[in-house]
């Protein structure tokens, strides 16, 4: 049924929990895995420009270095993870994208038909202030999305 599933993952704990979890019913059910990360683009606020300061090339190469071998660590672990299981994995970083709209359109171009990911894990206001990348992915998937909490 669910051939190839996507675990997007931030390396935060509760992502790892998602991961472990589709990992598992990717063992159960046969399936392959792509395991997902993305990397926010340099963040660069209004009040430090307001302020007077630019970031110059050379914070913006840092700060992509940094990302990547951020991302690299993540997907190692993660994909060390998957082989110990003994699930077929793949792996792919995609820098200077938004977290959930990169997840849906994973999911859709590679033929992934499910994606499972961790709940946010916040309630009430600090909830809807903040938003969540999975309610985001909830709202705009065309695959099934399982959440994991």
């Amino acid at each position: 049924m669910y051939d190839h599933i996507l675990l997007p993952t931030d390396g935060s704990d509760l992502a790892h929990h998602g991961v472990q979890q589709g990992l598992s019913l990717a063992k159960a059910l046969g399936s392959k895995v792509t395991i997902i990360t993305v990397t926010e683009p340099f963040p660069v606020q209004a009040t430090a420009t307001a302020a007077g300061w630019v970031a110059s090339p050379d914070d913006f190469a840092s700060y992509d270095a940094a990302q990547k071998k951020f991302a690299e660590d993540i997907l190692a672990a993660t994909k060390a993870e998957a082989a110990k299981a003994g699930v077929e994995a793949d792996t792919l970083h995609v820098p200077d994208g938004w977290a959930a709209s990169v997840i849906v359109e994973t999911a859709k171009h590679r033929g992934c038909g499910l994606i499972v990911m961790a709940s946010h894990g916040r309630r009430g206001f600090k909830r809807l202030l903040l938003g969540s990348q999975t309610a985001e992915v909830l709202a705009t998937a065309t695959v099934p999305v399982l959440v994991v909490r």
